[in-house]
């Protein structure tokens, strides 16, 4: 016996992944039968799934990176500082961490 699953999904959304499953080789039907048996298979989640966090510093030069230091630097010796546990508080809150 075989049991049918329904699920709504944007046009937009169900157009591009039909168009690329065809390009797979497959079509949108077969790809999700095949998620659901990767998930049995792994017993859970057959890919990871986190909430990506970019680094705001990774763009900067070493020269950049040097002159914000400073900076940090002339604000600490003037008392222009938080609380660690405030700051830590503050990111939990904006990442639902």
């Amino acid at each position: 016996m075989a049991s049918t699953i329904q699920v709504r999904v944007d046009d937009d959304l169900k157009m591009k992944s039909d168009l690329l499953f065809k390009e797979l080789g497959t079509d949108t039907t077969t790809a999700i039968r095949m998620f659901l048996t990767q998930a049995v298979a792994a017993n859970g989640f057959p890919f990871e799934i986190k909430k990506v966090v970019r680094n705001p510093y990774d763009s900067l030069s070493e020269d950049e990176m040097l002159t914000m230091l400073e900076i940090a630097r002339t604000h600490a010796n003037q008392g222009m500082v938080k609380d660690a546990d405030d700051v830590v508080a503050g990111l939990r809150s904006k990442y639902d961490l």
